[in-house]
């Protein structure tokens, strides 16, 4: 078989689709959680997961016959993963801003970090918290500040009502309360 059928791509095409999309020309806001998050898993894949895959791999080789060798097979392949997590988070980290939303603790108006609780038409509550992209996870009610609601809540205070494109129309929604976590204090 040719090893053009065999060789893996060479550029970073899967970081690029790996990436969520910011808008042009705006920074990459993320709170201090989320930042010193990221900033671990780095160090993380650097100092303790490559090291410990390259040792693997390095065995592996050692034992002969590659193309049948599955330690060395998963070891560069898992290898691979890693770089590209490294040049991802590497990508990322360059480009934040951290924001800390503790600064508006108090206030009532919207902005990066709120958890804000809105009622729909029909009466039904939420809660949600606006957070950087890398960081935002549905699962815990946190949500992109570039998503389609915070852009509706963004700037709006309490009581005020907003608006939302949703597919299937026009959607209204009244902020009920808005909060910030409170700053820390130095011990």
């Amino acid at each position: 078989m040719s090893k053009a059928f065999t060789q893996e791509p060479a550029g970073d095409e899967d970081d690029e689709l790996a990436l969520p999309p910011l808008p042009a020309g705006s920074r990459n806001y993320m709170t201090p959680q989320g930042y010193h998050r990221l900033r671990t898993e780095l160090f993380n894949l650097i100092d303790i997961e490559r090291p410990k895959i390259v040792e693997i791999v390095h065995w592996a080789a050692s034992n002969g016959d590659r193309s049948e060798n599955g330690d060395y097979l998963y070891g560069k392949k898992r290898l691979r993963e890693i770089d590209r997590r490294i040049r991802f988070l590497t990508k990322r980290l360059d480009i934040a801003e951290v924001a800390d939303p503790s600064q508006h603790h108090g206030k009532d108006q919207i902005f990066f970090g709120a958890t804000v609780t809105y009622e729909n038409q029909a009466g039904v509550a939420r809660t949600i918290t606006i957070k950087g992209i890398d960081e935002a996870d549905a699962l815990q009610g946190e949500v992109s500040w570039v998503s389609p609601i915070a852009r509706a809540l963004i700037k709006a205070r309490e009581g005020d009502e907003v608006q939302l494109m949703t597919p299937g129309g026009l959607e209204r929604l009244e902020v009920i309360e808005v909060r910030y976590p409170a700053p820390e204090t130095a011990h």
